[in-house]
Order: structure tokens, then sequence, then C-alpha cells
């Protein structure tokens, strides 16, 4: 990854990876010692250090998900390191074939082509009753 990447090509790149379920990817897109807040998640969960998102990704693997993004938009902001991204995850539930749709609110601040803070609102629940038995 290019150490100056813009603030919009990282966050591509991050749904890109997640989509694409290549959790080892993921990881490098953040500093050393990023901090992301899901703020939405219940509980409320926060990720300290790539090691952290490292473990957090890692569970890409294990779900029986295909999924892609949709109404992507990007809103620069003031601040050129700061972008606010509206998407949605529409997917299923590959054992079930229970469709999802969970709404997307990400806060990034890139620095040197790499996150080093994020608030990501997500509508977890959607994720959970996709996956509920």
């Amino acid at each position: 990854m290019s150490e100056f990447a813009s603030p919009r090509a990282v966050f591509q790149r991050l749904i890109d990876g997640v989509t694409a379920r290549r959790p080892d990817a993921l990881p490098r897109l953040y500093a050393e010692d990023a901090v992301v807040v899901h703020p939405l998640a219940r509980p409320a969960a926060r990720l300290e250090g790539r090691e952290a998102l490292r473990e957090h990704f890692a569970r890409l693997e294990t779900l029986p998900v295909e999924m892609t993004a949709r109404n992507v938009v990007v809103h620069h902001t003031a601040d050129p390191e700061v972008i606010i991204a509206e998407f949605e995850y529409e997917g299923r539930n590959t054992e079930t074939g229970r469709a999802f749709v969970v709404p997307n609110i990400f806060v990034l601040r890139v620095r040197d082509g790499r996150i080093v803070e994020s608030r990501d609102y997500a509508g977890h629940h959607a994720f959970d009753e996709a996956f509920a038995l």
C-alpha cells in the first residue's frame, strides 16, 4: 500500500477486503496503535492496536457469509485526514440462506496511508439476526 494513500482509497480497500473476506490484508490498513470503536455494538466495543484488529478480522474466515458493499457515499471533511463513509453491507448467510442488509457509517482518520482511528456505526442487529439459530 502506498505510504500516502488517500483516506478514500484506504476506505475502499477496507470494504473490498471485508466483502472479499481477506482478513490477512485488513490489519495492514491500520496504524500499529490504531483505535477502532463500535459504539452501537452490544456491548460497545473498542479495539486498540493492530493485533486486536487482526483477531477481530480473523473471524471473517469462519463466517458462513457472502456480501457486497452497496450505496457507498464518501463525504470529505474540512480535515483532510477525515472522511465519513455511508454504505450498506448486503449479503446472505450461506448456511441458512437468510439475507441481510447492514447500514453503516464510518468516520475514519487516515494518516500517512493508514487508519489511525475509526468510529464504526453499524447496524449490528442485522448481522445478529442473519446468524441467529
